[in-house]
């Protein structure tokens, strides 16, 4: 399946030289704002246990919260200053960049709010495409002594990447240490044939079915031949 810039997009679990060449740049950092028409900003996200920031996700409430960069100056303790609104030249940093576009969204300045590609950390080098997510508000607040930056977003109705939408809906959706436990324990291949590209996670008893996310026994790693033949059986 093709997405609309006409990238063909097909595995959600990739490599970071696969996710480099979707989005046709070196990402060196975790916020890239981008501000035009042909490719969307992306965030890379890690909610693994001792990540560098407090990203979320919130799945009663089907919301993202991304937590905004720290100081990049070397020689400071990056964790005990305010997370930077701008620059020393005074231009806006990516945290004021997005900050500012959620609050003109909040504020009806954009009709729609802007969209952003989500990448979360599965393991060293690997990388799982969560999909496009609408930022829909920011907000810059007091924690643990300094100022951060939390910024909020829903899914998007549409991804650029899946074979199944509506399968993809739920898989993009498991929780962070369900995917990283099933990835160490299926070794990062397809559980049916030993493939390493191509890859999914799936649901052993469908989520419409009553089938649990949450649950490391539910989950397995296979590729997308086999996801789509298990997929066509299911009645």
């Amino acid at each position: 399946m093709s997405d609309l810039l006409g990238n063909t997009r097909s595995s959600p679990i990739i490599s970071y030289t696969e996710l480099i060449t979707r989005e046709r740049q070196n990402l060196q950092k975790g916020m890239n704002f981008r501000n035009d028409d042909t490719r969307l900003s992306v965030f890379l996200m890690s909610a693994r246990r001792n990540a560098p920031y407090k990203d979320e996700w919130d799945e009663e409430k089907q919301l993202l919260i991304y937590e905004g960069h720290d100081l990049s100056a070397k020689g400071a303790n990056k964790k005990s200053v305010d997370q930077p609104m701008t620059r020393d030249s005074g231009r806006l940093s990516d945290n004021g960049k997005f900050y500012k576009e959620a609050i003109d969204f909040k504020g009806g300045v954009r009709e729609f709010p802007l969209q952003i590609q989500v990448y979360e950390k599965l393991d060293i080098g690997v990388w799982f495409d969560k999909g496009i997510f609408n930022l829909i508000d920011a907000r810059y607040i007091d924690e643990d002594g300094r100022k951060v930056f939390k910024f909020y977003l829903t899914p998007a109705d549409g991804a650029r990447l899946v074979i199944d939408d509506s399968d993809y809906r739920h898989e993009r959706m498991i929780p962070t240490s369900v995917k990283v436990e099933v990835w160490k324990r299926d070794k990062g291949i397809c559980r049916e044939c030993g493939a390493n590209t191509g890859l999914h996670y799936d649901h052993i008893l469908p989520y419409s079915k009553g089938g649990r996310s949450d649950d490391v026994r539910n989950v397995q790693i296979l590729c997308a031949r086999h996801n789509l033949q298990k997929g066509a059986k299911i009645q």
